[in-house]
């Protein structure tokens, strides 16, 4: 059921925030998600600060973990050992707030007026609500937060207190270990949101507070990391806290005075979160960490600053603007402003599948990285898509052993992970699922085509692109038939499991081993790059010709069709069916060959693509939220027009709208980053890595226009797209370089300078449909009786 789309008296459509103008019961974790605030290393729900009006508060940094010793029912050799799951760390979005003897709450008091906005253009959160009070007084509630960006483990917390007439107040600002509290464990029956550990994570170390301020530090029980933070509190009133109290759990400051009438009264709460590996020294208990911690605090004054700076620049090269689209255009900024919050100052880390807003998938590292942020990362801020590609670079030791543990060359990087081990103890959707290697790899080619970063290739894109390498010639075997195959994989689509020749997984690795054969470099021997060459020359495509379809694996064309019947209930098929139900039948939880043909366009003709679309896009569930955005893509670029938008709508609103029923857990990153690609290499058509940037755009026709920037080569390249025309640009500008740059628009060749270039595009028809024949040539045949 919709939710921010369906209600715009509750949620106002303005083109820079997401508002909420009415409380309603019953979406405090849906909400909680949509208003959280992050800037990559750390982040916080957007939950109501009064214990009973939130339903899943948090604060979370990123890689912050614990680990556990995986129980397999059955074990076997190779099977991942080490679980590893995000942690929360001790929150400080804690106020209770008592007038003249009443605690206000959501859900206890009256309330007269409630508003409360994320503003995208600062990264504020600000909370306003007017309560009428049992003792006759009118009260107004004002919060305030922010996350730092030069302070990245600095949040400001800011609550202002306004009344119609003398009350007395009594507030109380507290610290609260989440994590330990008691919680019921939902993975148990949703595999995508995250359990629950059995015993204590957070061990008290350091525990020091006095008169207003705080000092603590807590280490995880098995990974040893720890965690410290500082506390300190500002009143705008004279006089000193009431109380400091501190505890293993739960930690307070509490003021009691008189607001008089017309008066304001302002709490300014700041605090530093330091993260440390383990302890240096053993006597050191965490104080170091703690005076770390604190020396890091700044004032929230300078958090709001800071905040702000980093979005005035921010909006200079990652808006995407969408002409005579209201409402998909403040989706579109919502979205843009989750990439930033998951992204900005993760450092060389990666980036989990729910970013920093909650605890969704563990907290845990996928291929979405690679496939669906990295594009716009390399495109807007493309020196964080290189520290995502360093991060992956420190775990090549593990991923060595992991190799030789699974008898194979070169690296294999885990499907799912924190610290660099395989943490999937589903091997089937996760070990089997190789081809996040050619992810990695893919990734780093287009960084390194894209950025203009000299360095890269030397220091670690070679790396990269030869150790995956070695692992596809290791893994894969030339056949009787004299082609190359890929057994006993998964491909991108996980309702169709180890399978031989997944088509994706294989022209992955084809583009894997094409681009290690290429580079120059002394560490490949010639034998080998002869290997690379000729296995991926020879990979083997698996094609039915009957329905003259590319197969999706070497039996896909083979399996039961699945009965679309199948009432709504019961999707999503993973759910609701055991997966060797799913494996036997011809349904996709998401795009496999279509995803295939766009991240490797140039190897498939107009007319393979059009039949691959026509063929699986009926047959895809959508269950997964990475599929949308693919298959709008892909519409697009066939010139299905209807179709790309309702593609891109699904896409746009998954999280705004919780059409997957999980958003509670966290903001669904990855999809995010499919809606920038939707944008630009959808209704763009922009395709990279040949010999120059291309363009071939499908602007809907409800729209007016399309505009965004791109930072290529060293250059800003500012595109516009109106009805008829798409318009090219250099943007001049300190750090940019002003060379001319190649571009094609269709089957134009453009050189892009500083006076804009517009080129005329004439309308795409829309092309007949593919006919099939029947799947199976003998259901035609009579019975024989």
């Amino acid at each position: 059921m919709a939710l921010i789309s369906s209600d715009r008296l509750r949620f106002p459509c303005e083109p820079w925030k997401l508002v909420e103008n009415i409380h309603v019961p019953g979406d405090e974790g849906t909400l909680e998600t949509l208003f959280a605030l992050g800037n990559g290393h750390l982040g916080i729900r957007g939950s109501h600060s009064t214990a009973g009006d939130s339903e899943l508060p948090g604060t979370f940094i990123n890689g912050f973990h614990e680990i556990w010793d995986i129980k397999h029912a059955e074990n076997a050799y190779g099977f991942a050992r080490t679980g590893q799951r995000i942690v929360y760390v001790p929150d400080a979005n804690n106020f209770t707030v008592s007038i003249d003897g009443e605690a206000l709450s959501l859900a206890e008091s009256t309330v007269l007026d409630y508003h409360r906005s994320v503003d995208f253009s600062t990264g504020v959160y600000e909370e306003r609500i007017v309560w009428s009070c049992r003792s006759g007084a009118t009260v107004t509630t004002v919060e305030r937060r922010a996350v730092g960006f030069d302070s990245r483990g600095c949040l400001g917390l800011e609550l202002s207190l306004s009344a119609d007439r003398d009350v007395s107040a009594d507030i109380t600002s507290g610290v609260v270990n989440r994590q330990d509290q008691p919680v019921e464990d939902h993975s148990v029956h949703d595999p995508r949101r995250s359990g629950r550990h059995a015993g204590r994570v957070l061990l008290p170390l350091h525990l020091q507070g006095a008169d207003g301020s705080l000092r603590l530090a807590w280490e995880t029980s098995e990974s040893r990391q720890r965690v410290a933070m500082a506390v300190d509190h500002w009143i705008s009133a004279e006089g000193q806290p009431f109380e400091t109290l501190v505890a293993e759990d739960e930690s307070s400051v509490r003021y009691v005075l008189a607001i008089h009438d017309g008066d304001t009264f302002r709490l300014e709460k700041t605090v530093s979160y330091v993260v440390a590996g383990s302890a240096g020294d053993a006597e050191d208990r965490g104080e170091s960490l703690a005076a770390e911690a604190e020396a890091n605090l700044v004032p929230f004054s300078e958090i709001l600053a800071q905040s702000k700076a980093h979005y005035d620049e921010y909006w200079t090269t990652a808006d995407v603007s969408i002409g005579g689209q209201a409402e998909m255009q403040q989706a579109v900024r919502w979205g843009l402003f989750q990439l930033a919050q998951a992204t900005a100052r993760a450092g060389v880390a990666g980036i989990p599948a729910k970013g920093v807003s909650g605890s969704g998938y563990e907290g845990h590292y996928f291929w979405d990285q690679e496939i669906y942020l990295l594009p716009y990362l390399t495109y807007t801020n493309p020196c964080g898509a290189r520290k995502v590609l360093e991060s992956r670079h420190a775990m090549l030791p593990d991923a060595r052993v992991r190799a030789k543990e699974l008898s194979v060359d070169g690296a294999l990087f885990p499907w799912r992970t924190i610290n660099g081990l395989e943490a999937s103890a589903y091997y089937a959707a996760g070990t089997a699922q190789f081809h996040i290697a050619a992810a990695i790899a893919f990734a780093a080619n287009r960084y390194q085509w894209a950025s203009g970063d000299d360095t890269f290739s030397a220091e670690l894109g070679a790396d990269l692109l030869i150790e995956t390498a070695r692992m596809w010639a290791s893994l894969g075997f030339f056949g009787k038939d004299g082609m190359f195959h890929i057994h006993g994989v998964t491909g991108p689509d996980e309702y169709t499991a180890v399978v031989n020749d997944n088509l994706y997984t294989n022209v992955m690795a084809r583009f894997n081993l094409r681009a290690a054969a290429a580079l120059e470099h002394e560490g490949i021997a010639e034998t080998e790059r002869m290997v690379w060459r000729q296995a991926a020359e020879r990979m083997s495509l698996p094609y039915d010709p009957h329905l003259q379809v590319f197969s999706q694996d070497n039996d896909f064309m083979t399996l039961e069709p699945w009965d679309w019947n199948t009432p709504k209930s019961k999707y999503p098929l993973l759910l609701n069916f055991h997966p060797l139900v799913i494996y036997r039948h011809q349904v996709l939880k998401q795009a496999d060959t279509v995803l295939a043909m766009f991240l490797q366009w140039q190897d498939f003709t107009a007319e393979e693509k059009q039949r691959a679309f026509d063929f699986y896009d009926p047959i895809t569930t959508g269950d997964s939220t990475l599929s949308a955005c693919v298959q709008g893509i892909m519409a697009a670029e066939v010139g299905y027009g209807d179709v790309a938008l309702q593609h891109f709508t699904e896409a746009l609103f998954i999280d705004l709208d919780n059409s997957h029923g999980n958003t509670i857990d966290g903001v669904h990153i990855a999809s995010t980053g499919g809606i920038w690609s939707s944008l630009v290499c959808g209704f763009a058509g922009m395709r990279d890595q040949g010999e120059v940037l291309r363009f071939d755009p499908r602007l809907p026709v409800e729209w007016d226009g399309l505009s965004f920037r791109l930072k290529v080569q060293g250059r800003l390249l500012a595109v516009e797209l109106e009805q008829g025309s798409i318009a090219l640009t250099l943007v001049p500008g300190p750090e940019y370089s002003e060379e001319p740059l190649q571009v094609k628009v269709r089957d134009y060749d453009v050189t892009v300078g500083t006076a804009t270039v517009q080129v005329p595009l004439e309308d795409v028809p829309v092309p007949p449909p593919s006919i099939f024949p029947s799947v199976f040539p003998t259901a035609g045949l009579p019975i024989i009786r």
